[in-house]
């Protein structure tokens, strides 16, 4: 096919070209779109391609009075007598040239659109090593003569699980963005693309948080795609089918998540669903096939993660971590409780200066312990995530996560309980997986993945720029954004708004998507750099669009995903 040849440059002296920008002139009724790419011919036979970032309309009117007084002062109804000369002039952005060549493009240039080719190229989508799917692009569906182009985006691993970039952080407002919706289709590519890899060469695994209600607690089942009852039959099939054929076009297999575990929160003696949004019949039926376990914390095992309860509390003195350090050595007694209830009553005794064994440590003062009682007893006492094996089938955390295995995916259900468990749960495990990649579990007989998967919704509860900095999963979180990379822990993390991220958690992030947000959010320094065009697209958003940023793309890319493959459950 010719090359579609639609404009020239202009180089004026208001509006010089430079090694960066340039604009050029095109017909008023061609249809155009920011982030299309086009071609120029450069000097010594280069080609040098540009991304459109805005395109404007200017006649040869000297104001805006010149336009009413055409129009008989202003009577709406009158056709001006001769039509002003006008068009379009669009503003673009240098992404690459073909031998490297970066003089600024020369004035009367010819501009095409590019074809396929030329725009993977030019993004930087032809890198062999690119495998790994994040979505397709769309261009010029309005052109006229030229077809609409569909590319299949794909990333390279090495830039987002490692060795060379990892991590992934996604914003956008709760809702529209799809957020949760996003990550899982990354996650079940990453699934896919190691399904068949030989685990000596290098191995995956997935640890996978549930927020809201049942959003991710049905990742092993068909997506029927009913839309909850929206869509008839025939229009459930026919959507299906039109899913399919997108997973199958970017080169992904057409099922759920497999090989997935649930370790859900224990319930109570008669209410063995309690801490989670799943029915009690569908509780039973995950752990009768093997498929769920539920979860509890044993004071033998687990006191040495009390600090987690502590995370938003600040502890400028930090006597907290005093009385914690003071615990886990097992001092005044703490050595000998068996179970919750009776470290409990040991605590009460150190409240009481008549009763507390440690009365003479003026290190630690009564009225440290009395906040440290009272923080602990309303998270610990009468909950049923604090009892040892409470119907004699229940697991740790601990042991469950030191068996993780190569594509395996495990979901742990925190959506039914308190920030403070959340909190508490979300730590413990980021710090279990920690220890399981530095060794510290090999004498168990553990043999974990290359890399480990962490993926959480609602950053912000953990890592936001209000988060104590002695908060010790912020801490955690830190360690894992900048040095988890060569331990093989990688974090995939989604928040509302991206400006209310701690710094250092965004900046160790090598991808970066921004889904649907809102102007307040967009006029924050964290868009600085985006163009003002794109930041006015960021808040028109469709569901299932987004920006995406990647050290292997030349420019910032307008993605669009398929919906998911797994069981969505109604949201209330």
């Amino acid at each position: 096919m010719e090359p579609k040849l639609i404009g020239r440059i202009i180089a004026t002296e208001r509006k010089p070209t430079s090694v960066d920008t340039f604009a050029f002139w095109t017909d008023s009724k061609l249809i155009l779109n920011p982030f299309d790419i086009v071609r120029v011919d450069h000097v010594k036979g280069s080609c040098s391609y540009g991304i459109i970032e805005d395109i404007s309309h200017i006649t040869d009117a000297s104001s805006f009075l010149t336009n009413y007084i055409s129009s008989d002062f202003g009577d709406v109804k009158v056709e001006p007598p001769t039509f002003r000369v006008g068009m379009n002039y669009i503003d673009a952005k240098i992404i690459c040239n073909d031998k490297g060549i970066y003089i600024p493009l020369q004035s009367d240039e010819k501009v095409y659109l590019a074809n396929d080719a030329e725009i993977a190229y030019a993004l930087g989508l032809d890198n062999k090593h690119c495998i790994l799917p994040c979505g397709f692009l769309e261009m010029y569906g309005n052109t006229g003569e030229m077809e609409e182009v569909t590319l299949p985006v794909k990333l390279d691993p090495r830039f987002v699980i490692g060795p060379e970039g990892a991590h992934l952080n996604i914003s956008g407002i709760s809702g529209l963005a799809s957020k949760t919706s996003y990550a899982m289709f990354l996650l079940k590519a990453i699934q896919d693309n190691y399904r068949d890899v030989d685990p000596s060469d290098g191995s995956v695994a997935f640890v996978l948080f549930n927020v809201k209600g049942k959003d991710l607690m049905g990742i092993h089942l068909p997506n029927d795609f009913t839309e909850n009852g929206k869509n008839t039959p025939e229009q459930a099939e026919e959507e299906s089918k039109q899913v399919h054929a997108l997973y199958e076009k970017i080169g992904m297999t057409t099922t759920p998540f497999e090989r997935v575990q649930y370790l859900v929160p224990n319930g109570e003696y008669d209410r063995v669903a309690a801490n989670t949004f799943l029915s009690e019949s569908e509780l039973n039926e995950y752990i009768q096939s093997g498929m769920a376990s539920q979860f509890v914390f044993t004071y033998e095992k687990d006191k040495d993660d009390l600090d987690l309860l502590f995370a938003n509390v600040d502890d400028a003195n930090q006597t907290l971590d005093a009385i914690q350090e003071y615990i886990i050595s097992g001092s005044s007694g703490f050595g000998e409780c068996g179970d919750w209830q009776s470290f409990l009553a040991l605590v009460s005794k150190h409240c009481d200066p008549k009763q507390s064994p440690n009365a003479g440590n003026k290190d630690i003062p009564v009225v440290s312990w009395r906040r440290f009682s009272r923080i602990i007893r309303k998270t610990i006492e009468h909950s049923a995530l604090f009892e040892r094996d409470a119907r004699g089938k229940t697991v740790r955390l601990e042991d469950k996560l030191c068996q993780i295995q190569p594509n395996e995916v495990v979901v742990v259900d925190i959506a039914n309980l308190g920030e403070i468990m959340q909190s508490f749960v979300f730590g413990d495990v980021v710090r279990i997986i920690n220890k399981l990649q530095l060794g510290e579990y090999d004498s168990k007989g553990a043999k974990p993945p290359k890399k480990i998967i962490i993926f959480i919704d609602e950053l912000n509860k953990y890592a936001s720029t209000e988060t104590p900095k002695n908060s010790p999963i912020l801490r955690q979180i830190l360690d894992v954004t900048e040095r988890g990379r060569s331990l093989g822990v990688i974090l995939f993390a989604a928040e509302q708004f991206r400006s209310a991220i701690h710094d250092r958690v965004k900046g160790n992030c090598s991808t970066h998507a921004y889904g649907r947000t809102n102007v307040i959010e967009t006029s924050k320094t964290d868009y600085k750099i985006v163009p003002a065009t794109y930041k006015s697209i960021l808040t028109r958003l469709e569901q299932g669009e987004y920006l995406i940023q990647n050290p292997m793309f030349r420019s910032m890319l307008k993605i669009k995903f398929p919906k998911p493959l797994y069981k969505q459950f109604k949201q209330n």
